[in-house]
């Protein structure tokens, strides 16, 4: 298996996940090592010589002012994280809580934080055995980084707190017993050091660049099965006319058009039909589209920065040369994270009017796409869900970052609710799957009215893919039951991955030329 040195390599949203996943081994590496117990022995040097450090030894927030004798300076760092471990709501998701591990470690590992080697040998040793720490989802207003959600996260140093493990959801202290281990003694700073930070919101933005990137690649897919159902013209996606107005995601998008419609017998049929222009969802797809690239292409860039940045605070240079500032602060990751969130929730907008412009009976197709309507309702109602979920996505586009309430008695007077920003953005991707489920399900169903009829190669392999799942519905039934076989299709990234791997078998590559779309790509 490969290796992941933390401190020293680049960490990227895919390497992210892939060590998640356990495809990816993170290490600790004699570099990385060095450079933290250089910067535990600053911390230590400041704590024999007496020099006055925020959060070495003084309180934290509105207590800096509070000096910490010598000899409770450890028991500082652990009062820390029990007072700061105020977390409620449900659990966030076992994946992002192990993300949040491996992105503290890689900012730690850097060696400007101050904390033990063992510390950081334990934060691994939960990666590697896959005991993931209880972190409530709630509780953050992201600004002196994720207190909360990260005092949650290294209770079980301490041997407080919950993890899950094998399954079960278990007192930490229960678990270490089994592995013959115990607490760790926290030293000088590090309480601090570990719940200073980004890492939930940067959590929840690293699955979201992979969810969203998903649902993008989907909706192109699945937008060209729509438009081959309605009949459309490939004619918006024209090379020329995206040259007249280069954004980088309009021009990907109509170039994956034009690939996925290439060689198309329906498309061929109507090229005289005399229709003069189609509706914008289908007409203005690389634009519409191509701006949500856009606006996931931003938040990836951003992600892959914070995902390598110290956030801590303060920052160790040396034993003389301590830094108290700010980068523990969440806007970066926040505004990004909002404006995806709008990027996401257009996505379904859109998808939402194809969905109803294939009930309408227009251009050859039957009404609610069934023949013998009246008696059956056909596809009107799974058109009523995507109504519903595009509406509630509207309401969860308010922008968290808009908002900042003063804490620590003000001396925190601006915070980024960046925390809000990542988890609301996830809850929009997960609408989204269902809205383009309920577009793949009509758009099969539409297509198979163009019979004898072919689409394009990669249009017809994706149909075919869409029915190992779920059947032509001649009749009304239980349509829930096909779109949740539908979206689960989506969601565990396997529509996307058999389409890409035929059109890429077929020497169509879809993305050529535009690789920093890719999710594996690194801007770094």
């Amino acid at each position: 298996m490969n290796e992941f040195q933390y401190g020293i390599d680049q960490l990227t949203v895919s390497s992210a996940l892939a060590i998640a996943s356990g495809s990816l081994k993170g290490v600790l590496g004699k570099a990385s090592r060095e450079k933290v117990l250089s910067s535990q022995q600053h911390v230590q040097e400041i704590v024999n010589t007496n020099r006055t450090v925020y959060g070495v030894n003084t309180g934290f927030g509105i207590l800096a002012s509070a000096s910490i004798s010598d000899e409770d300076t450890r028991l500082l760092q652990h009062k820390i994280l029990q007072s700061h471990s105020v977390g409620v709501g449900d659990p966030i998701p076992t994946e992002v809580a192990r993300i949040m591990l491996i992105t503290k470690m890689q900012a730690l590992a850097q060696g400007f934080s101050g904390v033990q080697l063992e510390t950081l040998e334990r934060i691994n040793w939960h990666i590697e055995n896959d005991v993931i720490p209880v972190v409530p989802e709630k509780g953050s207003v992201g600004a002196s980084g994720d207190l909360a959600p990260l005092s949650h996260l290294f209770l079980p140093l301490i041997g407080l707190g919950e993890v899950f493990y094998k399954g079960e959801r278990l007192p930490s202290q229960k678990v270490l017993q089994q592995f013959n281990m115990h607490a760790i003694q926290l030293g000088p700073k590090e309480g601090l050091a570990l719940i200073n930070g980004t890492q939930f919101i940067l959590s929840f933005a690293v699955k979201a660049v992979q969810r969203m990137h998903n649902c993008l690649e989907a909706a192109d897919i699945i937008g060209a099965m729509s438009l081959e159902a309605l009949t459309g013209t490939k004619a918006p996606f024209d090379e020329r006319l995206h040259q007249l107005r280069p954004y980088a995601g309009s021009k990907l998008v109509a170039q994956r058009l034009r690939l996925l419609l290439h060689d198309s017998n329906i498309m061929q049929s109507h090229m005289d039909c005399g229709r003069v222009q189609d509706p914008y969802s289908l007409r203005c797809m690389p634009q519409v589209h191509g701006a949500s690239r856009n606006a996931w292409l931003h938040l990836k860039e951003l992600t892959e920065i914070e995902l390598n940045s110290v956030t801590d605070n303060p920052i160790i240079l040396a034993a003389d040369d301590t830094i108290s500032g700010g980068n523990f602060h969440g806007q970066p990751m926040a505004l990004p994270l909002d404006y995806a969130c709008f990027a996401a929730a257009e996505i379904g907008n859109i998808a939402d009017r194809r969905c109803y412009l294939l009930l309408e009976g227009k251009w050859g197709l039957p009404m609610l796409l069934m023949k013998n309507v009246g008696l059956n309702s056909g596809f009107m109602i799974p058109q009523y869900t995507t109504a519903a979920l595009v509406t509630e996505n509207k309401t969860l586009c308010f922008p968290a970052s808009a908002d900042s309430i003063p804490t620590s008695l003000g001396q925190e007077d601006h915070v980024s609710m960046g925390s809000i920003s990542g988890r609301k953005l996830n809850k929009v991707i997960d609408n989204l799957e269902y809205i383009l489920a309920i577009e793949l399900l009509s758009a099969c169903q539409a297509i198979e009215f163009r019979r004898p009829l072919k689409s394009s190669a990669i249009l017809e392999f994706a149909h075919d893919y869409v029915r190992k799942y779920v059947s032509f519905a001649e009749e009304d039934r239980i349509f829930a039951n096909d779109i949740n076989q539908i979206r689960e299709i989506i969601h565990d990234f396997s529509f996307v991955g058999q389409v890409n791997s035929f059109a890429s078998a077929g020497k169509s590559m879809l993305n050529e030329g535009y690789e920093q779309f890719e999710l594996t790509s690194s801007s770094n």
